[in-house]
């Protein structure tokens, strides 16, 4: 393994390292690619080998990945903490300090389907706030099709349907 491609690693581990919940693959790439470090390839391949290594564990549903740091990624970034320069670190704390309210909100709200013993499909949908479920709703739809629809629309009008579903149970 090359010093650079190391340290693309190093900078994942460490960016899992300083939050408390997980980032998608989209939110890592951002501050990666907008900062010029490596290409959208060499990172995937940095993350594959991560979670192939189990430094870093992946959640997968239809339409996002979220990735965690395991006890063995701490331990790896404890180790090579230093090899990570400090204008990087403070790059990574500076995004992540300035995105934290954007990137937990994001990673908060999670919808998935699948096809349950009925040949329907069960649309799961949640907003998860400090690992506990604020709400998890599970509505069931005959078509794939609604079940792409519902869970794409919960990402986008979940406050509205979180406060009509309050309002009309504490009434």
């Amino acid at each position: 393994m090359t010093t650079v491609f190391k340290l693309y690693k190093l900078i994942v581990l460490y960016m899992l390292d300083c939050i408390d919940f997980p980032l998608t693959n989209s939110q890592i790439s951002e501050f990666i690619l907008e900062q010029g470090y490596t290409d959208y390839f060499k990172l995937q391949q940095a993350v594959g080998e991560l979670t192939e290594d189990g430094l870093i564990r992946r959640d997968s549903t239809h339409n996002r990945t979220l990735y965690y740091i395991t006890d063995e990624g701490e331990k790896t970034i404890r180790l090579f903490r230093n090899d990570v320069s400090p204008d990087i670190r403070k790059d990574i704390q500076t995004f992540l300090k300035n995105k934290k309210y954007e990137l937990k909100n994001e990673i908060s709200v999670r919808s998935d389907y699948y096809l349950n013993s009925a040949n329907e499909y069960n649309v799961r949908c949640q907003i998860i706030e400090q690992g506990l479920p604020l709400i998890d709703l599970t509505v069931t739809v005959p078509t794939k099709a609604e079940a792409s629809t519902i869970a794409n629309n919960w990402s986008v009008r979940n406050q509205d349907i979180y406060e009509t579903v309050m309002k009309n149970l504490l009434r």
